[in-house]
């Protein structure tokens, strides 16, 4: 019964509280998903966030068994996926940029690209690595089983992380309605591509060594 002891519930809170005030921060996810969801609608919203989300948890599970931990201490693997998650970002900015209206359109049922797309985002950012290897172990007891922990916390940091992105897809699919207007479509699609651009960038700053 000891090896499943969790964490105290004072941890949990802080831990809990921890998250919500980086995932609140703006980030590559949060800009992807308004992207989507205002201008293909709620569904393709959440299909990204499902992906988000196992990308989170296979990265917390990855982390678990200690290859985080590699990737955090080499330099070479480090930048390899900082970059990937850089050009992925992008390419996904270049992409709302320049898709017409029509192939925005016909895009809403392809929940499986975008899906895709957000497991993909979240396996290339190693700043999900670092929080596994930096953040959460500070909330581990030692004198309680380590395994039992880190699988409860990984838990909750995927669970409030996808409570905020679903937030974020309800708000922006509310103006969908509105971007019905093909002109106001492409400004709001061109701005949010922009802003995503610019997060690569500060995503290649904020992550560099």
């Amino acid at each position: 019964m000891n090896a499943l002891l969790p964490p105290s519930t004072a941890t949990v809170l802080s831990f809990s509280l921890a998250c919500l005030l980086i995932e609140l921060t703006p980030g590559p996810n949060m800009t992807y998903l308004a992207l989507i969801s205002a201008s293909q609608g709620r569904r393709a919203g959440f299909a990204t966030v499902a992906g988000i989300a196992l990308g989170l948890a296979a990265v917390g599970a990855v982390a678990a068994f200690g290859v985080a931990e590699l990737i955090q201490a080499s330099r070479p693997l480090y930048e390899g996926l900082r970059w990937a998650g850089v050009l992925f970002l992008l390419y996904l900015a270049w992409e709302g940029w320049t898709a017409g209206t029509d192939v925005v359109s016909s895009a809403g049922g392809a929940h499986g690209k975008h899906f895709m797309r957000g497991l993909v985002t979240n396996l290339l950012n190693p700043k999900a690595a670092v929080f596994y290897v930096a953040v959460l172990p500070t909330f581990v007891d030692a004198s309680r089983p380590v395994l039992s922990q880190t699988v409860l916390l990984t838990a909750v940091y995927v669970a409030i992380a996808t409570a905020v992105h679903g937030v974020i897809v309800a708000l922006a699919g509310a103006l969908e309605p509105f971007l019905n207007d093909p002109r106001r479509e492409r400004f709001a699609r061109r701005l949010l591509s922009a802003l995503l651009a610019l997060v690569a960038f500060w995503f290649a700053w904020s992550t560099a060594r």
